[in-house]
């Protein structure tokens, strides 16, 4: 009887140290990350001083500022246990309906950057509403509709190709603009990585977010609404994808029909390096921007090494592959930990 009455209680101090150790993991890996970050910019430096020049920096900030936006959508998806593969064919349909939209006018950017909003979140929706009430693997549903999308921005552009010149300076200077020497695109993507690692962290059906990738029939027990949060991860990513295809016509003012082609998988390895587990459940935004950091200043100081650019996709694909490991081997020596502390607990109840 005794036994039956503390049992709850070690079970309760079991999950506490579960999350307590998990966060100490994967805080630890962000740091390392940074540190792996710090010693790629220190040693490129030292190798060519005009890399952090002022330039150098602002060239640095504005290439992570698009990839960072789209990885902590894409981390919103893959804390809940599934993929979103469209982000990169999203881009490339905002982007392009963006610039028809402003070309030859004075549309305000305010509506530019709704347009985009509205475009991404409707692709999301499609893909949130197969993957959670289709019930469709969401690898299936995401590769259908980046092809899909790829399929329509085609047939829509026709070769069409946006020019600068047919964009209003109003939308170009917030590509170009910055505020105390900060360009304007870093500052939104910080606006955007806070406001969803605020929510993530402080609200219930963000924590809800990581209880489905933790653990999909214990979250469904505990009457979390799996179907509506899954629809909400994939309709916010598809949303910030858009978003981002409005700023990348903003920061090249050239758009085709094939931006951001490819772009799916440099996603996805900028927030599994970054420490969000892609198995669900476990990671930060804050990780997966500084994966994508990572990412794009590695491309930079290769260039700016005159290494070949071949070696980056190499590189990128090393670290995924090593993430992925590092994270296999982390979780099964948690679980054996975790194993250990919960039987100590039963024994001295």
């Amino acid at each position: 009887m005794t036994a039956s009455v503390e049992s709850p209680p070690a079970a309760s101090e079991g999950q506490r140290s579960a999350r307590s150790l998990t966060e100490t993991v994967f805080r630890a890996r962000e740091i390392s990350i940074a540190g792996c970050l710090a010693l790629l910019v220190l040693g490129t430096w030292l190798s060519n001083h005009r890399f952090l020049s002022d330039q150098g920096i602002k060239d640095l900030l504005l290439n992570a500022s698009i990839l960072a936006l789209l990885a902590v959508g894409q981390s919103v998806v893959v804390l809940t246990r599934n993929i979103d593969l469209s982000v990169g064919s999203v881009v490339g349909l905002s982007a392009f309906a963006c610039g028809k939209f402003v070309s030859g006018s004075g549309h305000n950017v305010v509506l530019v950057l709704l347009l985009g909003l509205a475009l991404g979140a409707a692709c999301g929706l499609v893909s949130g509403a197969l993957v959670s009430f289709g019930r469709v693997p969401a690898l299936v549903v995401t590769l259908g509709m980046l092809y899909i999308i790829q399929g329509i921005d085609y047939w829509w552009a026709h070769g069409e190709q946006i020019n600068a010149a047919d964009v209003p300076s109003s939308v170009l200077s917030l590509g170009s603009g910055s505020v105390l020497g900060i360009p304007y695109l870093p500052l939104i993507a910080a606006v955007v990585l806070a406001g969803a690692a605020y929510y993530l962290r402080s609200y219930r059906s963000g924590r809800e977010l990581y209880a489905i990738g933790s653990s999909p029939e214990a979250a469904r027990l505990a009457g979390v609404p799996i179907r509506r949060r899954v629809l909400g991860a994939y309709v916010f990513s598809g949303a910030v994808a858009g978003f981002a295809g409005a700023l990348w016509l903003a920061r090249f003012g050239t758009v085709v029909a094939d931006n951001a082609h490819g772009w799916e998988l440099t996603v996805v390895s900028a927030v599994v390096v970054g420490g969000v587990a892609i198995t669900g459940g476990v990671g930060t935004v804050w990780g997966a921007a500084l994966g994508a950091l990572l990412l794009t200043t590695i491309g930079s100081a290769l260039v700016v090494l005159k290494v070949d650019s071949f070696w980056q996709n190499a590189i990128t694909g090393a670290l995924l592959l090593a993430a992925i490991s590092v994270d296999r081997i982390l979780n099964l020596r948690m679980t054996s930990a975790l194993r250990k502390r919960s039987a100590r607990h039963v024994t001295k109840a």
